[in-house]
């Protein structure tokens, strides 16, 4: 039954090959959608071992926070960019998940996040959710879920309205583009919990500023963020 199996493998693997998510060689195995080269050229930032890290810095005197880090670096054209890109756009949901094991793999490394009670993915607006069939956040969350053995709650949280395009604002402009975006649905669920709010890329933090202060006006709640990526 093995060498059966093997052979079927080999068989589909022959006319439908696994391609990396990263460079596109099919040289991957089942359990990855990554090779083992673009694995080991991630752009690693190990903030999480560090704090007063560049992404903790980003919200001082903003958004009282506990703790926070991001995977890795993001530069444009880099490796990063393009599993983004594979994420959000090309539907690529298993990256997602995998990615979120990366993250949850490095957040086990650190006892700055040892605390965390539970995961919450930034949510989108509910017609960008339908276009996209899926929230790269909450696939993230999914990952580090599996790693973490940590609850993700995907109800309680919400986006209220739809927003524009944050590409050519600075950080101002983006924070009032972003201001009472967000409402907590289910403030029982939360209360006295420390909570890990989760994004697939960090800017200039508005969007996650924005959704922080909605979260930090439930009773007793602690806020930590990680995110996939933090722009260089």
């Amino acid at each position: 039954m093995l060498q059966l199996t093997n052979t079927w493998q080999d068989f589909t693997h022959l006319f439908f090959p696994a391609l990396c998510a990263g460079c596109g060689t099919d040289a991957v195995g089942t359990a990855a959608p990554l090779c083992i080269s673009c694995i080991k050229e991630l752009p690693l930032t190990n903030f999480h071992l560090h704090a007063g890290n560049p992404v903790e810095k980003d919200f001082w005197g903003r958004t009282a926070i506990h703790s926070a880090t991001a995977l890795c670096h993001f530069t444009t054209g880099s490796l990063i960019q393009q599993l983004l890109h594979q994420l959000k756009y090309k539907g690529h949901q298993e990256l997602g998940h995998f990615l979120g094991k990366l993250m949850g793999a490095s957040l086990q490394q650190s006892d700055r996040f040892a605390g965390i009670d539970l995961l919450l993915p930034l949510p989108l607006f509910a017609s960008r959710l339908r276009k996209r069939g899926y929230n790269q956040s909450a696939l993230l969350c999914n990952g580090m879920a599996s790693v973490l053995s940590l609850p993700v709650l995907e109800d309680v949280l919400t986006r209220l309205s739809a927003t524009d395009t944050q590409t050519q604002k600075n950080r101002i402009q983006r924070w009032k583009n972003m201001e009472g975006r967000f409402s907590v649905l289910d403030p029982a669920a939360l209360a006295g919990k420390h909570v890990l709010l989760v994004d697939d890329v960090i800017t200039t933090g508005a969007t996650l500023e924005a959704c922080g202060q909605a979260l930090l006006k439930v009773e007793g709640v602690q806020l930590s963020i990680a995110a996939l990526a933090y722009t260089v």
